[in-house]
């Protein structure tokens, strides 16, 4: 059950904004991520649509707040970050003279009815109020992977060097990620370890299938890598700070992005499917030189840090004069 939205103080210093969206993690973890770039102290108001609602376009729904809950407190929250259609529809309701509604994610509606628009560039919008990214937004800071790295490196110092993290996803409508493919991807890395001399860990996500990660652990755990089983902390964090080569599968553009905001080269696994927006997004990172395709066997070259969330939060405040 997700918790009750809870507001800042109206005493804390630090300027609040209510994150509308549906209840799932990248939602959240881009709009909270803006926030903290931004300097703002979110709280979290789901939306979930409810009887006929959940078989029509969010844009069509005739009484949008009604999908909220708690509503949001006009006098904690003059404003607004919403995220994607369903949380864009709830924006444009909420927005008003005194309330701005910063749109996360293409609404697939009109544009002008949000103060700004932050899109990626995959997205393939534009407008005079519409701020493009080439990657998806995160909290993924500098800061932050500098304390994960003091954190995780003495914990993974048993695991040979270089040492090569792979960000497992899953399948989702547009790729697939089964047992044949995990046994594809678990042999590939198996061979890079007995090849090139590296040590591999793996950390799933919430959509990785359970037997891939047995097929994972099967093939890598007796040459010496580690699967981790989803218990006790999360290493994610960790990985990326202290890897000296990163391997992400294709599904995710939050993975992809958080990996290319830290420094070391990051290689991206094929998977079975089409996706044009995601195929936009790659080709934006490799032409980058950031990303180069996952081929199993390690590779390294010079890389920096890719991250557009800090240009655009700073760009958001410029516009709506925050900080």
């Amino acid at each position: 059950m997700t918790e009750p939205a809870q507001p800042p103080s109206a005493r804390s210093e630090t300027p609040p904004v209510a994150v509308v969206a549906e209840d799932l993690a990248g939602m959240r973890s881009q709009a909270f991520g803006l926030a903290a770039r931004a300097g703002l102290a979110p709280f979290f108001c789901p939306v979930k649509a409810r009887g006929v609602w959940r078989r029509m376009p969010a844009a069509w729904w005739p009484a949008p707040l009604r999908a909220i809950d708690p509503p949001v407190d006009p006098g904690t929250a003059d404003l607004v970050f919403s995220v994607a259609g369903k949380g864009g529809a709830v924006g444009a309701a909420l927005r008003s003279t005194t309330r701005r509604v910063v749109q996360i994610q293409n609404p697939r509606m009109r544009l002008d009815r949000f103060d700004l628009v932050i899109a990626n560039r995959h997205d393939e919008i534009a407008g005079p109020n519409v701020l493009l990214s080439r990657t998806a937004l995160h909290g993924v800071s500098p800061a932050l992977l500098a304390a994960a790295r003091a954190e995780w490196l003495p914990r993974l110092a048993h695991l040979p060097r270089p040492l090569v993290a792979m960000l497992l996803g899953g399948s989702n409508g547009r790729f697939r990620l089964d047992e044949a493919v995990g046994q594809v991807l678990a042999g590939q890395l198996a061979d890079m370890m007995r090849r090139d001399r590296v040590g591999v860990t793996v950390t799933p996500s919430r959509r990785t299938g359970d037997a891939v990660c047995r097929i994972m652990r099967d093939a890598l755990a007796p040459l010496g890598g580690w699967v981790w089983d989803m218990q006790g902390d999360n290493p994610y964090l960790g990985l990326l700070a202290c890897a000296d080569a990163v391997v992400v599968t294709k599904d995710s553009v939050s993975m992809v992005s958080e990996a290319v905001a830290g420094t070391a080269p990051v290689m991206i696994a094929d998977l079975p499917g089409r996706s044009r927006r995601i195929g936009l997004f790659l080709r934006d990172l490799a032409d980058a030189g950031r990303t180069r395709p996952f081929t199993g066997r390690m590779q390294d070259w010079p890389v920096t840090p890719l991250d557009d969330t800090i240009t655009v939060a700073a760009e958001m405040c410029r516009r709506l004069g925050l900080g």
